[in-house]
């Protein structure tokens, strides 16, 4: 567990405390009463009430439209299921920045929807909880839907068989034992959108920010540290208690159920109803997830001489202004950099997931708690932090290109940890305690006990520690140096610029993010082991 702790201590908690710190630590004495000012600001609570409203409306709206699809993939069985399943999972790796550009170009000014019936929803709150929704739809279907799948159906039956009806059955026992599941999945698509950053900074406008913006706006625009620092707090100590009820929801959950093999519980669709609901969630993806997809691979298309790949060659030209290099070099040093993210969280993760596996008590699950702070607190703050902190030796890092795969890494090892740790809980503790006994040292146990039985989870855990790195902004737009920047950075500044070239090429940056995230899905659903284990994305 070493090495996982000082890794985030000098990585994540330094830079973190470091902002904070320079932020109300004035001529040596600590100012706090500046948070009370800053909390007083009518604008700053105009940010707090929006980033809480819209994480509210924008959870119950993805619980509604997403329960169905988390049944359908839990209970009913049809071909192209586990294509499908990749489709819904893509948004969730897309890099907010692309998920920002795909919605400008379905919903903003000029947009598809705007061309044909007038409609624009740019400036309005309904762009970002659709946005959300599209973002965070594969998150419960995949934790509500992996549980769905668990639960055995002779307990509904049997209470159809003593007389409840369908709905009543579902009610009283189906629903009770879904609770922690999803509230476990309520609780993490509030934390996605109460610090969504790229989202709301493209389709908000300037009347809507998340504290997650107003952070940036405070730290690179406005260099105003104390406020920064303040809101960074106010972040923090909700994200830690959205945190810390998470993690009682999912030791509820884990302790709670008696589960079964998921492969005998879905069967092909039955009756009429079974029918229609299939059907209502093929037409919710393809409204919901295809639909934004394809306008943006059709914007990247449609050039000012017709239909084709102008855009695309576009991006090997460099114009001296908006980059130092072509844009096109922004997806060899993104898959560069994620590579190199990957293997970082690998290591990192996968020995936090031993640990956690081996050892146990309040300490442990503290740590298992704080593993997931780098996915809600300001990805912002870390990036300026990175600036600010890793500037002087041993730790003078910010000429370095580790310092962007490092970033990424933060990002990635939560990921490596929830997909590694039930399968490493799964193995038999009695196997290393014999390679033990037999003189095994506990590398070589590992190595020849564990190592072939999660293969298949490590190679999952990898894929989406890649793609995660692969999308990473909110801290990496602060460290990408001008000549080598990544495709989220490329693409956030291509938005930046006017003109139908900067934004045709901002849209084939981004269908080229999009296609190698939606490649990396299949894949990872292929290796997918195919008795999953509950509760774990």
């Amino acid at each position: 567990m070493v090495v996982p702790v000082v890794f985030f201590a000098v990585f994540f908690a330094y830079p973190v405390i470091a902002i904070v710190r320079r932020g109300l630590l004035v001529d040596g004495g600590w100012q706090f009463g500046r948070i009370v000012d800053v909390l007083g600001e009518s604008d700053i609570r105009h940010v707090l009430w929006f980033t809480a409203w819209q994480a509210l409306a924008s959870t119950a709206l993805t619980l509604l439209i997403a329960l169905p699809g988390a049944y359908v993939f839990a209970r009913l069985d049809f071909p192209g299921k586990q294509l499908l399943r990749a489709v819904v999972t893509v948004p969730f790796v897309l890099p907010t920045v692309v998920v920002g550009t795909a919605f400008l170009a379905l919903v903003g000014r000029g947009g598809l929807l705007d061309e044909l019936w007038g409609v624009r929803l740019d400036t309005t709150v309904w762009a970002i909880l659709i946005a959300h929704v599209f973002f965070n739809y594969a998150v419960v279907v995949r934790t509500v839907g992996g549980l769905w799948s668990q639960l055995d159906p002779r307990q509904e039956e049997a209470a159809r068989m003593l007389g409840a009806s369908r709905l009543a059955a579902w009610r009283t026992v189906t629903l009770p034992a879904l609770g922690p599941a999803v509230a476990a999945a309520a609780l993490m698509v509030f934390l996605f959108t109460f610090t969504s950053f790229g989202v709301v900074q493209i389709l908000g406008g300037p009347g809507y920010s998340t504290l997650e913006v107003e952070i940036y706006r405070q730290t690179a625009q406005i260099f105003d540290l104390s406020t920064a620092a303040v809101l960074t707090i106010v972040q923090f100590v909700a994200v830690g208690l959205i945190l810390g009820v998470h993690a009682w929801s999912v030791r509820r959950r884990e302790s709670a159920l008696r589960l079964v093999d998921a492969a005998h519980t879905a069967r092909r669709p039955r009756g009429a109803g079974q029918w229609a609901l299939l059907a209502g969630v093929l037409t919710t993806v393809a409204v919901l997830v295809l639909l934004p997809l394809g306008v943006l691979v059709q914007r990247s298309l449609d050039a000012p001489d017709g239909y084709g790949f102008a855009y695309y060659r576009a991006l090997t030209d460099s114009d001296g202004g908006t980059f130092l290099v072509a844009p096109i070099n922004a997806v060899w040093n993104s898959l560069e950099y994620a590579l190199a993210a990957t293997g970082i969280a690998l290591v990192i993760g996968g020995l936090a997931a031993a640990a956690l596996t081996r050892r146990a008590g309040r300490l442990v699950r503290g740590f298992d708690a704080l593993l997931m702070l780098p996915l809600g607190v300001s990805a912002v703050t870390v990036g300026f932090g990175f600036l600010i902190t890793l500037d002087k030796p041993p730790l003078d890092l910010r000429a370095s290109w580790i310092l962007v795969p490092l970033a990424q890494a933060l990002v990635g090892v939560p990921f490596v940890v929830r997909t590694m740790l039930p399968v490493l809980r799964a193995v038999d503790g009695r196997l290393r305690e014999a390679a033990a006994v037999l003189g095994a040292s506990p590398l070589r146990a590992w190595r020849e006990v564990d190592l072939p039985m999660v293969r298949r989870a490590l190679l999952v855990a990898a894929g989406f520690a890649f793609a995660v790195s692969l999308g990473e902004f909110g801290a990496t737009v602060f460290i990408a140096r001008p000549d080598n920047p990544t495709l989220p950075v490329a693409v956030a500044r291509l938005l930046g610029r006017a003109g139908d070239l900067n934004y045709g090429q901002a849209m084939a940056l981004s269908t080229v993010l999009m296609v190698v995230c939606a490649v990396s899905l299949l894949l990872l659903e292929r290796m997918r082991p195919a008795r999953a284990t509950t509760g774990e994305f």
